[in-house]
């Protein structure tokens, strides 16, 4: 049974046929502009400023700093593989080989449409032909080398320390550092923006839940953690917009001290332990 897919597009530029009676499809063109920056602080503390104004030159989001051509290429991969047909054809080469006729007949559409998704497809690299060992007017289709690398981004950042920042650095700041120890070498603080007096009792038992130990006895204060050099999370959407850009990561993780219930804490920790586990291979130590 053939599937039912009628992917279609219009697509501009001059169509040729190869040697292969395949017809190559004009170019794409992809673009887009850069999102507008947030900005603001309220000086709170004049240390605290002085030691956060020496990353004002610094990209807000730092794990995604990539060069503008890579953008561009992933962009046109994803083009490539934004269409039904092209992705079935993608989903059936993971499989193994396909002779284009064979294609053509699972697909159910013409040899003109066909050609068209697989030169699209080969003009991003992510399929390639080969000749028959035996028909040598017959090719094989497959899936190019590496032809799914680079799609996501995969950065690698050096810092010398991360620091995570709430408001009180009473729970959900305690419970990242406390995750974050246990993921990566690169070390670990947390701190508050106006620290409360005592760790929440819902923290520490929700970390005995998942096996995790908190570090700290008691919240501190940022002006007193904080170094020139350090990474700065918050994890709180209070912290940071007090904190502004200057912070170079944002997490917004809702409160769970204010519901109160280990449902809460225990969401607030699983939130946190998958943020956690996606960074952490994305940065390095200094």
């Amino acid at each position: 049974m053939q599937p039912d897919i009628t992917g279609r597009e219009a697509l501009g530029g001059d169509a040729r046929t190869d040697h292969d009676g395949h017809e190559q499809a004009g170019a794409e063109e992809f673009g887009g502009n850069s999102p507008p920056q947030r900005g603001g602080f309220r000086c709170w503390s004049s240390h605290l400023k002085n030691i956060l104004t020496a990353n004002d030159h610094s990209v807000k989001i730092e794990v995604m700093n990539i060069e503008r051509t890579d953008l561009t290429g992933r962009a046109a991969r994803y083009a490539a593989l934004a269409d039904p047909v092209r992705l079935r054809i993608v989903d059936l080469l993971t499989l193994g080989d396909v002779a284009p006729v064979e294609l053509q007949g699972e697909l159910g559409i013409s040899s003109s449409l066909l050609a068209h998704h697989l030169n699209l497809l080969e003009r991003e690299d992510m399929i390639a032909r080969t000749r028959s060992g035996a028909d040598r007017r017959r090719t094989y289709l497959h899936l190019a080398s590496g032809a799914f690398d680079g799609l996501l981004p995969s950065p690698s950042v050096a810092v010398r320390r991360v620091v995570f920042v709430c408001t009180g650095n009473s729970a959900r700041s305690q419970l990242a550092a406390a995750l974050w120890h246990q993921t990566s070498p690169v070390p670990v603080a947390s701190a508050g923006t106006h620290p409360a007096e005592t760790i929440e009792p819902g923290a520490v038992a929700a970390a005995d839940r998942h096996g995790v130990t908190l570090r700290a006895r008691r919240p501190r204060a940022l002006d007193e953690v904080l170094d020139v050099d350090d990474y700065v999370i918050t994890v709180c959407d209070t912290a940071h917009e007090e904190l502004g850009s200057r912070g170079r990561l944002h997490w917004s993780v809702p409160d769970p001290v204010r519901d109160g219930s280990d449902a809460a804490f225990d969401a607030a920790f699983e939130d946190l332990a998958a943020r956690v586990h996606g960074l952490a291979p994305c940065l390095t130590t200094t």
